[in-house]
Order: structure tokens, then sequence, then C-alpha cells
């Protein structure tokens, strides 16, 4: 039994190993008819006589041919008939492409994709037609392709998104007319803008929310949420915002500074974003050791050493090294040295928390610019940006005096973006400086309404231009009329006269006032003025004018002072004369970012010709500076003038003379100084001589920074004095008799512009003198 079970599954194996063995037979058989299938089809050829062409009406046969690259007589096989049909398909042209052989002739039947009719957005209420039409590629008269309009869409959804509105959906759809021919409409959602609600840092310790807040372009919703656009998100404006907010705090030494990142995160209800900043502030640096090296025989460092304005002790500043650096290049050029580089090799003191800078001067490749390329300037001539840059094709090429052009030609204001990249020229030594601008409004005009308590309620229109016909010129013209006065300008400025660093300005105005100095008497004054101005060193611009000048004083009643009605019998004067002007600025321009300077110097020689002769003096100094973390800002103002009649041509007339109008707060207008208090109306007359200073600090109340509300403190000192004639009167007092005034101010942004709520007493004053407790002003900045 045990042996016959054991032959049963012997043969039992043995059928299983034949079943086996007949399978992979058969499985070699097909594999072998399958392979040799396939290459008799892809072996298989075609030969054409003819190619019929059908459904295309618009697309010429000749097109389509040369898209399939086929020609009848040519051996073609079925692979090349797939490319065919690709090529003819990705053309873009047609909706459907199908290829048929037929014997001796291959068929290609195409559908074309209908024209366009017209185009149209609806839906859109934020962002007009004339705005979004521009951005897309579809046109009227053209092929409609589904691709383009799906690109379209998106772009008309990224304007949106640029606009705050990241809810926006645009769907593109077609409505067909006759002729195969299609209208594209875009249909347009566009949602609600997303706001900034909250900006938040995480990591700072020297500087608070609120003044990092200030630095940013971004800004909370506030109050003027309807009206101000740099609270809602975008997120491009997030990565300027990184940006400039490194850049405070390394211009304020912290050399080691870091984004960790920025969280945007939506609110619960989908309506808004926060925004928070995760830093690493780092120590604050400042310099220590500064030198000038070099190993060029040509170069005298002990000239360089002396052209280095930093000190030790000064807080590190990368602006610092970049002035530094483009003065001691200057420096080489001006010695006729080319291609000189001055290298900062920087030493850090992490024991005493400072840099030793070496600044070595070496020399760089010897590279030239070939040509500078252009593009993007519909309006703006070439000459206008080409000024920008100190290097003309064949000079020597300098990186940072690239930078410094973009720099210049952003500064300028035409352009919304302006991109300046090198690239390699036609030889190894030749580079090519190409410039992307894009054009933005340079233009303004504007209507609005006044009121002061001097003359009344008033109209004002303005127009202004800063890039005349693309010349890079500033036009201008305004008009102020009101109950009894009128002021008419207009002024024209040529900044880059026969194409030096040389501006040249043209002003005219001419106002008359009926009623003025709490009198009915009238007056006018003309003003010519034309001349030229320019830079003497970085921080320092002088100007240089000849004017003409023309001023009368009339209808002074008879129960004014004795003083205007002499004036007054005097007539219309003119005169012509010469002045000139000096500025020192570093104020937001210098190496500190915190503190800053602002002097200025300029007379007037009038006598040249006319009717009367004098010097007019009058100067003007700012100092700024910010203190506690930049949370206050501390200010000081002097001004003083000085009016002398010369030759005793004539005494001054009050249309000359200075009378403190907005110069001390507190006051009304003519309301301190010398005045006749025999006349009637206690007439004001100003003075030929005028001293004041002003001291204020401006810091936070604590209130949200989106309302854009802060608060401060003033005290005013000064006095007008001066006469050149008090005969007849006996109660006019010309002498010099101090005032001053104290008070407080509400500082607020808005939309309109910043403006100034000021609240003021005098300490001490005259009898005679006349108060203003409260007044509202624009807030000036120096």
């Amino acid at each position: 039994m045990k042996r016959a079970h054991l032959a049963t599954r012997r043969n039992g194996q043995i059928a299983q190993g034949g079943i086996l063995r007949a399978f992979a037979a058969i499985l070699l058989a097909f594999t072998v008819i399958f392979a040799v299938s396939v290459d008799e089809a892809s072996a298989q050829t075609y030969r054409f006589g003819r190619i019929d062409v059908e459904g295309n009406t618009r697309i010429e046969t000749g097109t389509i041919l040369s898209y399939a690259g086929i020609n009848p007589g040519d051996a073609v096989s079925a692979g090349q008939l797939n490319t065919a049909y690709q090529n003819i398909l990705g053309s873009g042209l047609f909706e459907s492409v199908a290829i048929e052989p037929r014997g001796g002739t291959l068929l290609i039947s195409v559908q074309e994709y209908p024209s366009i009719n017209r185009i149209s957005i609806e839906g859109n209420q934020r962002l007009k037609d004339e705005i979004l039409l521009p951005l897309i590629r579809s046109q009227p008269r053209r092929v409609y392709s589904p691709n383009v309009a799906e690109a379209d869409a998106q772009t008309i959804v990224d304007a949106y998104e640029e606009a705050g509105r990241l809810a926006a959906t645009v769907t593109p759809v077609i409505i067909k007319r006759s002729n195969n021919r299609v209208d594209l409409v875009f249909e347009v959602n566009e949602g609600r803008v997303i706001e900034v609600e909250r900006i938040s840092f995480v990591g700072n310790r020297d500087f608070s929310d609120r003044r990092l807040r200030r630095v940013l372009d971004s800004k909370q919703a506030g109050l003027f949420r309807t009206l101000v656009q740099r609270d809602t998100f975008i997120g491009d404006r997030i990565q300027f915002d990184r940006q400039v907010l490194t850049d405070f705090y390394r211009s304020r030494g912290y050399v080691d500074f870091q984004i960790l990142s920025v969280a945007s995160e939506f609110s619960r209800e989908r309506n808004a974003f926060f925004v928070t900043f995760t830093v690493q502030e780092g120590q604050k640096f400042s310099y220590g050791n500064i030198s000038a090296s070099s190993d060029l025989p040509e170069i005298d460092v002990a000239a360089y050493q002396a052209a280095i304005k930093l000190r030790p002790g000064q807080t590190y500043s990368p602006v610092d090294i970049d002035t530094t650096i483009a003065r001691l290049e200057r420096l080489a050029v001006q010695q006729d040295l080319d291609f000189i580089r001055v290298d900062p090799r920087v030493t850090r003191d992490d024991r005493n928390l400072l840099l030793n800078i070496e600044f070595a001067l070496v020399r760089g490749p010897r590279i030239f610019v070939e040509r500078i390329d252009i593009e993007g300037n519909a309006t703006t001539l070439d000459r206008v940006i080409r000024r920008q840059f100190t290097a003309v094709e064949g000079d020597p090429f300098n990186p940072r005096e690239i930078r410094e052009a973009a720099s210049r030609i952003e500064a300028l204001g035409f352009f919304s973006s302006a991109n300046v990249t090198p690239r390699a020229g036609s030889s190894p030594d030749q580079v090519i400086v190409d410039v992307d601008v894009e054009e933005q409004p340079t233009g303004s005009l504007g209507f609005g309404a006044t009121y002061s308590s001097s003359t009344g309620f008033g109209l004002t229109f303005n127009f202004s231009e800063r890039n005349f016909l693309g010349r890079g010129q500033t036009l201008g013209f305004d008009i102020a009329a009101g109950a009894g006065t009128g002021t008419y300008g207009f002024n024209f400025r040529e900044p880059a006269f026969l194409g030096r660093n040389v501006a040249y300005f043209f002003s005219v105005s001419y106002s008359t006032a009926d009623s003025a100095n709490d009198t009915t008497y009238s007056t006018t004054v003309g003003n010519i003025t034309t001349g030229f101005d320019f830079p003497l060193n970085e921080f320092t611009r002088m100007g240089v004018n000849t004017f003409g000048r023309f001023t009368d004083l009339y209808s002074v009643p008879t129960d004014s002072s004795e003083i205007l009605q002499r004036e007054a019998t005097r007539g219309g004067e003119w005169t012509l004369g010469l002045g000139y002007d000096l500025t020192f600025r570093t104020l937001r321009t210098g190496l500190d970012p915190d503190s800053g300077l602002v002097l200025r110097w300029s007379q007037d020689f009038a006598g040249v010709a006319g009717d009367v002769s004098y010097v007019k003096s009058e100067m003007l100094a700012v100092a700024e500076t910010k203190v506690l973390n930049d949370e206050v800002t501390l200010r000081a103002i002097f001004e003083g003038g000085a009016l002398n009649s010369l030759n005793n041509s004539s005494d001054s007339r009050i249309v000359d003379r200075f009378t403190l109008n907005g110069k001390i707060r507190g006051f009304e207008y003519y309301g301190l100084g010398p005045r006749d208090n025999a006349a009637v109306n206690e007439d004001a007359l100003g003075g030929n001589y005028f001293a004041v200073a002003k001291f204020e600090a401006e810091f936070p109340l604590g209130l949200p920074e989106e309302y854009g509300i802060h608060g401060g403190v003033f005290v005013d000192v000064g006095s007008v004095w001066g006469l050149d004639d008090v005969n007849g009167t006996g109660l006019v007092d010309d002498s010099f008799n101090i005032r001053s005034v104290a008070g407080i101010s509400l500082f607020w942004d808005t939309p309109l512009g910043p403006l100034r709520f000021n609240y003021s007493k005098a300490i001490k004053k005259e009898d005679y003198d006349r108060e203003r407790e409260f007044e509202l002003t624009i807030s000036t900045r120096f």
C-alpha cells in the first residue's frame, strides 16, 4: 500500500510539471507573436499622394501643413502622424484636430477656436475696467484661447489680491455669436477687503511694538479704514516690511538682527489678518578703530584717512559704511585713479560691543560700461533716467555707483518700480546695464475750501506736474480767492539745466488783500524770481537768484495809524535785486537716523534798480533728535531776520516788514509786535527785526497706533521790533519786548494730511497783543 501511494504521488508531480511546461511554451509563443506585431506596426509606413485639409476658415491651409511637417510623397510612419497631430493641436489655434489616412490621401480635419468679438468685465466695482483691461492678454478680433482666458482670470485675481481682496474670484465665460465668434466675459466676485486687524512683535526688547509699527508700510485698520489702503493685507507688502524692519535695526547698530518668522493668520471670521513678526534683536554695536589702508603705491593713505567722517563711539550703521565707501571712491576718481575699490574689513569686539572698520583701497577688475539700455519709459525721456548715472558708456564699471543710480531713479517719484541690473556685455571686460521702469501718475489737480479768522472763507485751486512732458521738470500753479483777497502763483523748475547738476527755477506770484490787520486798507504784492541752485557737497546746497518786486499800500482810512497813512502816500513801488541762500541739511539724510540739523541762511539785496533799496536777511536752524528708544522726538527751532534800508532811500513799509504770523503760536494774525495804540483800529505795524526760539516734544499718548494720534508740548519765545519811522505817534512801542507762550499739541495723521491742534497760553506778552488760544494747522515736516 505504501509503495502504491508513493507511485501515485510521483505520477501527480510528473503531470503537474507537464502542465507548467506547456503554459510556459504558450506564454513564450504569445510574447514572440506580440513583439513581431508591434515591430511590424511601428515599422509600417504610409505614403500619401495628396494631403487634404478641411474645417479651416480663417487659418490658411499652408499654415496647418507647416505645423504638420508632412509633404506629399514622403514616407510617413505612425509615430510621425502622431507628432503631426500633437503639433497642430499644440498651436492653440484649434479646438479639435483629427488625422485620418484614406488610401493615398491624408485627411486633416480641424475645428477652429472662435474669434473674440468683444471683451467685458462684469461685477467689478472696486477696480474699474480701465485698470483691469490693460492687464489681460485676450484681445478682440483675435483667436479665443481657453488657456489664455484662464490666465487672464488669474491676472485679475492677482490685481484684487494687491488691493487686499483675497477672497475675489474670476470666472471666464463665453457667449457664442454668429460667424464663429464669441463674447468673452470675466465674471468677478470681488469679495470683501481683508484688513490687517493687528500687527504685533515677539522678541523685541529695546523698541516697543508701537515704535516698530511706525516703521512698517503696512498699517493696522483704524478710524479711516475706508480711505487708507495700507491697512489691507498684501503679501508683497509684508515682504517689503521685512526689509524696512531689518534696515531700521541695522541702522541703529543691531548688526545681528534677524526676523525669525512672520506669521499671517486669518481671524475666525475670515475677514481680517493678524500679523506677527518674531524677531531676534541681538546686541547694539558701536564703532571702534576706524582706519584706511592700501598696498597700492599710488594711494596716499593719509588723504583717505582724513576723508573718513566716522568716529569711534558712534553707533554703527550700514548707511555710514556705504556713504564712506562712496566718498573714498569719489576721491579716487578725482585723483584720476580708475578701478579703485574700497573693501570694508570688519573686526568684531564682542566683549566691548565694538566694530573695528578698516577701509582697504584695492584695485578692482578692469570692466567698462558698454551701454545703458532703458525700457518701460513711455513718457519719461531717456535722458531724465540717464542723468541719474554718474557713469556713461565707456566709463569704468562700479557696482556701487549703479546701486546708487537705482536709488536716485526710485527717488524721482516718476516710477512705481525701477529695476537696474548689470549683465555680461559683448566681451569679458564689458557690462551692459539694463534699466526697467514702470511709470506712475505724476500730476495732481486739487480743489478745496479754506477758512481763516482774519480773511474768512475762501476757495483754492491748484495744479502740479512733477514730470512735465516727460522731461523731469516741475510745473505748477495755484489760485486762492476769498473775501477781499486773492493769491495767484506759478512756478517752474528744471532740475538739470543744460544737463548739469544745476537746477533752474522760475516763479511768479501776485496777491491782493482788501482787508487785513483789522482795518480796511488794501495791499498788492507781486514777485518774479528766477535763478539757479546747486550742491556744494553732499549736505549743502546753494542758490542764487534775481528778483523783481512790486508793492502797493492804498485805501488806508484817515483814522488809521499815521505811519500807515504816510506809507500809503508813496503809492506803488518796485525794485530789482539779487539774492542767495545756503542750506545745510542732515535731518533725514545724514549719518545719524535719530538726529539731524537743518541750517538755512538767505539774503536779498534790493536796489539794483527801482524805488527802494534794502538788505533782507533771514536764518533758520532746526535741531531734532529722538530719545527713549525713538518714542519721543525733541526739536529746537531758531529763526531770525533783519530788514535794513540802504542809503536812506526810503523807510520800510508794512508790506516788507516781518509780522511773525505763524512763527509764534498763541497769537492772532498780526497779533503781536509794534502797534499804534493811538489809532482807532490799533493797527499792527510789524517790525524790521525778529527773533524766535521754539522748543517742542512729540510723544505717544498710549492710544492704538492705527488712530494716528499722538501728543506734544511746546514753548515759544521771541519778539519782533524796530521801525524806521515813528514820528507823530506817541503810543507806538517798537522796542525789543520778549513774548513767550506755552501749550500742548495733538497730532493727527489723517488721509488729508498731518493735522495739528494747538492749545496755548501766553506766559509773557504786552497789553496790546492779541491772543489766540486754540488753532488748527498743517503739521510741518522739516
